[in-house]
């Protein structure tokens, strides 16, 4: 039995024991999830809804085959564990291998400062319906607006044969605005974000930052197109944590690195990146959006250097993937939901801060860029394209007008070299990921500001 009282965990566990012999590993997962989700698009309210859902998934690991099956009747667990197995027999050709772990057994449960479930749901729409007033009503320049609310709580629980035990609830709270601009052929786009944990009473009292989104958008309209060139740019924390994420994390996820020989040699630990004041850390630890105290494995959460002092040192696994490389796990291997396997992928990003400042960083820049927020991007392997909200001239170590239609591109490795500054910020910002058609990962990116010479730049 567990250590623990909880009647969900105890029927896990008694499942598990009646099939453990005929697997080499077996794990059972169950998510029980109820929220909210409020929008408005322009001067109208575009959804209310309450989501509930309950389910749950067995996976099962065999000669180095795997089966995996979710289901939403408890009814039929059983069959849905031998169907599980069946799968894996058929595929297992070879030798099973996982990471060795301490079974964890643990119940990790949420104080809310502001428990959103105690907030009636008209209040909840009147709230951000003031929101999208203020968006509306900043100028007559504004076309239109969107504002979204979500929140959502995970109960989670997993047992597996190896004599893990766990349940947590996993709590995220996320709120946006966008507001986009027109003045005659040309359209600017400002948005801001929002997200906690555990205290609803976050999303109260921010009309001022509501205010400065459309302002931005407006102010945008003003501002001429960035000349296009290569320059010295200082990345806002923003962009660096997108940077951090995106150009570089997804490199570091161990499944596209083994899957990859190209990569594997590429992203050979040891390897030198960028200068000594380089450092990328991935930590579900840190209190923000992409917080979390087991995976979904079991395994416990833990800091993980990438890149420290310059130097690759470090990349992100599931049991399997450390297995297969002879490394160790580093608990991110994440599912979005019962109806998914995991998959390895990050959690809270960030470049580590570092001993300047933004003063010291464009003090002697003659001409450059220091770019503020982010509106998206893409990446190619090696290859990205990174659009910030707008930017601002750096002219002789001042800062100086804002210009618009600022996209970044350029070799993430190239890049990572030509890092020549840090600041010593550290700023977040809160989202989503999607990866192997797993998209709505909750996690965090950070960072400090950035210098780096020679950025291609693109513009007018």
């Amino acid at each position: 039995m567990t250590k623990f009282s909880n009647k969900q965990i105890d029927f896990l566990d008694d499942t598990i024991r009646r099939f453990k012999n005929k697997a080499d590993y077996l794990e059972i997962r169950i998510e029980e999830s109820e929220g909210t989700a409020i929008g408005f698009r322009g001067k109208e309210i575009e959804n209310v809804s309450q989501p509930s859902s309950r389910g749950g998934c067995v996976r099962a690991l065999h000669k180095g085959g795997w089966g995996f099956v979710s289901f939403n009747d408890f009814s039929e667990i059983d069959q849905k564990v031998e169907l599980a197995i069946s799968q894996a027999n058929l595929v297992g050709k070879g030798k099973s291998q996982l990471a060795e772990v301490k079974p964890a057994q643990d119940s990790i449960k949420i104080n809310f400062k502001k428990d959103p479930r105690e907030v009636p749901l008209a209040d909840k729409v009147n709230l951000f319906s003031q929101y999208n007033d203020i968006l509306l009503q900043s100028s007559p320049r504004i076309s239109s607006t969107s504002v979204g609310y979500s929140e959502g709580l995970k109960k989670k629980y997993f047992v597996n044969s190896e004599g893990a035990a766990l349940f947590q609830e996993q709590p995220r709270l996320h709120f946006s605005v966008r507001a986009i601009a027109k003045e005659g052929d040309i359209i600017q786009v400002a948005s801001s974000r929002f997200s906690s944990l555990d205290n609803f009473d976050a999303f109260k009292n921010i009309h001022c930052e509501v205010e400065e989104t459309a302002q931005q958008a407006v102010e945008l309209l003003k501002a001429p197109p960035l000349k296009a060139g290569t320059y010295t740019v200082v990345l806002g924390p923003a962009m660096s944590g997108l940077f951090a994420h995106e150009a570089f994390g997804h490199l570091s996820e161990a499944d596209f690195v083994y899957e990859n020989a190209d990569f594997t040699r590429v992203m050979k630990l040891g390897r030198r990146f960028g200068s000594k004041i380089l450092n990328i850390v991935d930590d579900p630890n840190p209190y923000q959006f992409g917080h979390y105290v087991y995976d979904d494995e079991g395994v416990r959460a833990q800091k993980t250097c990438l890149i420290r002092d310059g130097v690759l040192v470090g990349r992100l696994h599931s049991r399997e993937t450390a297995a297969k490389m002879g490394e160790s796990p580093t608990a991110n291997a994440r599912a979005l939901s019962y109806s998914n396997p995991p998959i390895v992928r990050m959690s809270n990003t960030y470049i580590e801060p570092g001993q300047s400042n933004l003063k010291d960083l464009i003090k002697d820049i003659k001409l450059g860029i220091l770019t503020h927020q982010w509106l998206g991007g893409w990446t190619a392997f090696e290859m990205f394209t990174f659009t910030a909200g707008w930017g601002q001239m750096i002219r002789n170590g001042k800062l100086a007008e804002i210009v618009r239609d600022v996209k970044l591109t350029g070799n993430v490795f190239e890049t990572l070299k030509n890092i020549e500054g840090i600041s010593s910020d550290l700023e977040w910002e809160h989202g989503w990921c999607g990866k192997g058609g797993q998209d709505g990962m909750p996690n965090s990116t950070g960072g400090p500001y950035v210098r780096v010479r020679n950025v291609t730049v693109g513009g007018k």
